[in-house]
């Protein structure tokens, strides 16, 4: 594992410290935690991006659409 420095403004600071007492989880846990679940979604959004365009042609465009055509 690395160690990365990151600026915070003083409120978000304060409130991932709050919610770390609050969650008993050190303040690198959360905000690696948070990190990966956006890293997570991008990597989701930009293959439903590059997707999207292959299931419309195929008339899948909603998410009933997907579920009917998996059933």
């Amino acid at each position: 594992m690395t160690t990365m420095t990151i600026r915070l403004p003083e409120r978000l600071r304060d409130d991932v410290q709050r919610l770390g007492k609050l969650e008993h989880k050190a303040v690198s846990d959360i905000v690696r935690e948070s990190l990966r679940r956006h890293v997570a979604v991008q990597r989701f959004r930009a293959i439903r991006r590059k997707v999207l365009p292959f299931a419309e042609a195929q008339g899948l465009v909603t998410d009933e659409d997907v579920f009917k055509a998996l059933s």
